[in-house]
C-alpha cells in the first residue's frame, strides 16, 4: 500500500487539525459519549467538497476503533448484565443499520428542531437532578429491563445510523433514567452497545464506498489514544465527573443544533 499517497491531495494543516480533534472526540466520547460532535464538523470544515454520507462513514471508522478500545477499558473494571447487553445490541445494530440506509434518502436535517428540544429538557433536567447517576436507582423486573432495553436500542440506533452526533450522551441518559444505572456503569453499557451501532452503519457505507480510507486510518489512530485516556480517567474519576462532563457535552450539542436552526432563517 502507498501510505504517502493516501495523503498526497491533503496538507499539512489538514491532517493536523484532523488529527488533534480526533484525539478529543475520543476523549470526549469514552468519557460520556458525543464525539461525533467534534468530529465531523471537523471533517464538514477540512473536507467542504466531500459527501455528506463519505464523510459519515469515514467518522464511523474513526469512531469505531475508539469506541472499542473504550469499551475494552470498560469491561475490565465494570460487571455487566450479558442478557440486557446482547439485547440492547440487537436491536440497536438492526435499527442502525435501517437509519444508515436512509441517511441517503432524507435530510438528517428535518429531525434537528426535535432533537434540540428533546437536548434542551435534558440538560435543564440533568441540572437540576443534583444526585442523577451517582447510584445506582433502580431495580426492574428484567423482562421490563428487556422490553425497556429494546425500546432504547431501536430509537437511539436508528438515530446512529441516520445521523450520529451525540449517540453516546443519549444512550448514557436513557441508561442512567430508564434503566436506574450510574453514570460509571451506563457509560460503560454505552460503549458497548455504541460499537454495534458503528459496525451496523459501517457495513452500509462501506458498501456504498463512502468512506475515504486514509483520513478515517490516520483519524482512528488519534481516537484511539484519546479514548484510552479518557475511559481511564473516567473510571478513575467516577461518577461526579462524567456528570459534569454530560452536561458540558449537552450544552454543546443545543448550541450546536440551534446554531445549524437559525443558520438558514
Amino acid at each position: 500500500m502507498d501510505i504517502p499517497g493516501l495523503f498526497s491531495e491533503y496538507n499539512l494543516l489538514t491532517l493536523l487539525i484532523l488529527s488533534a480533534l480526533a484525539y478529543i472526540a475520543g476523549f470526549v466520547d469514552a468519557v460520556v459519549g458525543g464525539g461525533g460532535l467534534i468530529q465531523i464538523p471537523a471533517l464538514l470544515v477540512t473536507l467542504p467538497n466531500t459527501s455528506l454520507p463519505t464523510l459519515f462513514g469515514t467518522n464511523k471508522i474513526a469512531a469505531l476503533s475508539g469506541t472499542s478500545m473504550a469499551a475494552v477499558q470498560y469491561a475490565r473494571r465494570i460487571r455487566f448484565n450479558v442478557k440486557l447487553l446482547i439485547t440492547v445490541s440487537i436491536a440497536s445494530f438492526v435499527a442502525s443499520y435501517c437509519g444508515a440506509k436512509i441517511v441517503s434518502i432524507i435530510n438528517p436535517a428535518t429531525l434537528k428542531p426535535i432533537i434540540l428540544i428533546i437536548l434542551i429538557a435534558i440538560a435543564i433536567y440533568t441540572f437540576i437532578r443534583k444526585d442523577l447517576g451517582k447510584v445506582a436507582t433502580k431495580q426492574l423486573p428484567e423482562s421490563l429491563q428487556m422490553a425497556l432495553g429494546v425500546v432504547i436500542g431501536l430509537i437511539i440506533g436508528f438515530y446512529d445510523g441516520f445521523f450520529g452526533p451525540g449517540t453516546g450522551s443519549f444512550f448514557v441518559l436513557a441508561f442512567v433514567l430508564i434503566l436506574g444505572f450510574e453514570f460509571v456503569q451506563a457509560s460503560a453499557y454505552a460503549k458497548i452497545v455504541n460499537c454495534m451501532t458503528n459496525i451496523s452503519a459501517l457495513i452500509v457505507f462501506i458498501r456504498q464506498g463512502n468512506f475515504i480510507i486514509g483520513i478515517a486510518v490516520l483519524m482512528a489512530l488519534f481516537n484511539i489514544a484519546g479514548s484510552i485516556t479518557g475511559s481511564r480517567m473516567a473510571l478513575k474519576r467516577g461518577n461526579g465527573f462524567i456528570r459534569i462532563f454530560f452536561l458540558i457535552v449537552v450544552t454543546i450539542l443545543i448550541v450546536r443544533y440551534g446554531y445549524d436552526i437559525i443558520k438558514p432563517l
